[in-house]
């Protein structure tokens, strides 16, 4: 029987596991000791009642927020979001002929694979840190992915930060992100892309993806203009929010507001 590709789901079930469970337990704790007669009447009583019943709301709501987020990005579902995204950015990337790709934050591999599988002939390399936010991705998921997907021979994974890449300068022929740099805790993620870019070889091009907001990045528009003064072509910002990997009913209910492609040569 042939292998399948599992490259899990952007909103990790043990989370989605964990916020039921807490909703479960403050219900107990609200039946217990707000509904029940086991405390009497009084302050501590009313106390606990307010402080359980919001706790129950809280987490049952962020329950069934998480559970939706769960099945938009399911590549088994009906919405298939996170598949959109994936196979929507690989058709940015051409690598030439015995060319090599970077994919920084790779996780299950997904985007690596998907753009080894566009340019058979080129290679990819996926790097990320697998850290405990997402544990169900590691490098032994990514390798079983490319096997799965028949990639192995042309994709590599191999533990790496995006702060600081382990790759010389002007390493690849394309450099490739998909919502990776919001994660890292920084107060200036516009570094975070220029170390990427600086691995990209003269004549790459780069395809980054991520919620590129004021908030989170900054004037996005006038890193562009950065870019394009140092020498960079064809920089362009893709809102990918209005109808290409999502509506804005979606982008708002998600939390992906702001998401956008950074697209460009060097």
């Amino acid at each position: 029987m042939s292998m399948k590709a599992d490259y899990k789901n952007w909103m990790p079930k043990g989370m989605v596991a964990g916020f039921g469970i807490g909703a479960g337990v403050s219900l107990v704790l609200l039946i217990v000791f707000g509904l029940s007669p086991l405390l009497p009447s009084g302050g501590l009583k009313t106390g606990l009642t307010i402080v359980f019943s919001a706790l129950t709301i809280l987490f049952v709501f962020v329950t069934l927020w998480m559970f939706m987020m769960y099945r938009a990005f399911s590549y088994d579902g009906k919405r298939q979001m996170s598949r959109q995204i994936i196979e929507g950015l690989a058709r940015y990337v051409n690598i030439p002929d015995g060319g090599v790709g970077l994919d920084v934050g790779c996780g299950s591999g997904a985007l690596t694979i998907a753009c080894a599988k566009r340019n058979p002939k080129a290679a990819m390399v996926g790097v990320d840190r697998w850290g405990k936010e997402y544990a169900s991705f590691n490098l032994l998921l990514c390798k079983k992915n490319a096997i799965a997907e028949g990639v192995s021979e042309n994709t590599e994974f191999r533990k790496g930060d995006a702060v600081k890449l382990d790759f010389d300068d002007e390493s690849f022929d394309a450099v490739t992100s998909n919502y990776v740099y919001h994660n890292i805790p920084s107060s200036d993620r516009q570094k975070i892309l220029l170390e990427s870019l600086r691995t990209l070889k003269k004549g790459g091009t780069f395809v980054i993806h991520d919620i590129m907001s004021k908030a989170k990045y900054g004037e996005m528009e006038a890193f562009a203009a950065k870019l394009r003064s140092m020498g960079y072509e064809k920089v362009e910002l893709i809102d990918t929010t209005k109808g290409k990997f999502m509506t804005p009913f979606e982008a708002m209910w998600m939390g992906l507001s702001g998401s956008k492609i950074l697209i460009g040569k060097k």
